[in-house]
């Protein structure tokens, strides 16, 4: 479970910083092919976790050959197309630019996402995934004030 759990939260804080691909990529490519980049990151993204996770049980399964495989492909998907697609994307900028990023994707996170899901979830009689909703929320709060401080030591170390 708790596997599962530290999954779902890198996936979703990796779904949480691609949201924001759209209005902070290459002016040059049309909003149509932004659009159709953050798709494919976030279809990349979510790959790379999941034959993590399938590696993980092919080899506990004892099915080694398996594992390595999905291990293969979860290293493509992550360290070659992710990587090239958020180049393309000018995905990173400069130090100040990417926190700043990271603080409106983790904001969106808390204050919407995992918000809204929690509630729906309760709402639907499934206390096991709102649960889940809600201690992803308070780890992206941590995140969020975690970019906070760094931000505010970059403007302090700018300023002196």
């Amino acid at each position: 479970m708790k596997l599962t759990l530290l999954s779902t939260a890198l996936l979703g804080g990796t779904i949480g910083m691609l949201t924001v691909v759209t209005t902070s990529g290459n002016t040059e490519l049309s909003p149509a092919t932004r659009d159709h980049l953050k798709t494919s990151m976030q279809g990349e993204a979510f790959a790379a976790v999941k034959y993590q996770l399938y590696a993980e049980h092919a080899r506990k399964s004892g099915k080694t050959e398996l594992a390595d495989l999905f291990e293969r492909t979860a290293k493509v998907e992550r360290f070659e197309h992710l990587v090239e697609e958020a180049a393309l994307a000018q995905l990173v900028r400069d130090d100040t630019t990417n926190l700043e990023d990271a603080i409106a994707g983790e904001s969106y996170e808390i204050d919407t996402m995992y918000r809204e899901f929690a509630e729906q979830a309760r709402a639907a009689g499934d206390q096991a995934a709102a649960s889940l909703f809600e201690e992803i929320r308070r780890d992206e709060m941590g995140h969020r004030d975690a970019f906070k401080a760094a931000l505010d030591r970059l403007h302090t170390t700018v300023r002196r």
